[in-house]
């Protein structure tokens, strides 16, 4: 790990030297296309735009251009200069990104391929950002919903929806939550809701992020719950138990009532409806989510990702003070 961060900011310092004095960048080396994807990966990461622009372009005459693995380098550019409001790089590297993947969908399924989701659905997501981000956010969200539609049923379903949702959500009525079964004794009910501050966490049993969000959850419910903050924990079924382990729907949940909450207890004060259905609807592709909902059951904040309680805080306060 140490000799690759060397050999990584030893080619970023190459590249800005030689910026600096007015030459090109070094010929580089063909490079793994593994090793390639965890370099972009790690320089979209950090928004090192120029230098990932530098070896993307240095390494295309070493690779086939048109196999997943480099439309997955490429897409990660195009993300990293999204992350760095680089809109026209981004545009650049995503529409290579989708165009490419496109191209290989005419003689093969998007999920026979291990990379092919990552390239397309990334492609996709970064073209709906520029287009809102010059100004044409219903052009984006059509957009967006015409990719969902095409590829309803793959991998990538839940990751266009998530995007939709980012761009359409807030402001707009809470959507009814599917639900399948329940996790412990609190049962969801719409009347229990209306006229309070709802935060919905959206987790999985899996995910240590949501391991680390609870306890927060907590100590937000324990400063306003009695001041009309309810949160709800939707979650789904995965195929899986501890350590990876193939179960049946209900062996995973058997599991959840069961080993799961003597390590990790549900609150008694959280419903929790499972459904997969719901993580479909509300484009829960990253775990947790948290959706924050207003008195009137208007959604005020979808994120995807964590939240600290000074971020959840503030936001529950000012909803409650309305």
């Amino acid at each position: 790990m140490v000799l690759k961060r060397i050999a990584r900011l030893t080619f970023l310092a190459t590249v800005v030297l030689s910026l600096a004095c007015g030459s090109p960048a070094p010929k580089s080396s063909p490079m793994a296309i593994s090793e390639l994807v965890n370099q972009m990966r790690d320089m979209a990461w950090a928004e090192e735009v120029d230098a990932a622009q530098t070896l993307l372009q240095q390494q295309r005459g070493h690779h086939d251009q048109t196999s997943p693995e480099w439309l997955v380098a490429a897409s990660w550019l195009g993300r990293g200069a999204s992350f760095a409001q680089r809109w026209d790089v981004a545009e650049q590297y995503a529409r290579e990104a989708y165009d490419g993947s496109s191209a290989l969908l005419n003689d093969r399924e998007v999920d026979l391929e291990r990379q092919l989701p990552a390239a397309l659905g990334a492609g996709i997501e970064v073209l709906g950002r520029v287009q809102d981000a010059r100004g044409d956010r219903s052009g984006a969200v059509e957009f967006l919903r015409a990719q969902h539609e095409t590829y309803k049923g793959t991998s990538i379903e839940t990751r266009l929806q998530k995007n939709i949702l980012l761009l359409s959500l807030e402001g707009q009525p809470f959507p009814v939550i599917d639900v399948e079964h329940y996790l412990g004794e609190q049962v969801l009910s719409p009347d229990s809701l209306k006229g309070k501050v709802v935060v919905a966490y959206f987790w999985a049993h899996w995910c240590p992020d949501c391991k680390q969000q609870l306890p927060i959850l907590d100590q937000l419910y324990e400063q306003y719950g009695e001041r009309d903050l309810a949160i709800i924990g939707p979650t789904q079924l995965y195929g899986y138990i501890a350590r990876g382990q193939n179960a049946t729907p209900a062996e995973e949940l058997e599991y959840l009532r069961g080993a799961y909450q003597e390590q990790f207890p549900v609150p008694e004060w959280m419903s929790v409806p499972v459904s997969q259905q719901s993580f479909l609807d509300f484009g829960i592709s990253t775990t947790p989510t948290l959706v924050i909902i207003d008195r009137e059951g208007v959604v005020d904040l979808y994120n995807p990702g964590t939240l600290s309680y000074e971020e959840l805080s503030a936001q529950v306060e000012r909803l409650l003070a309305t």
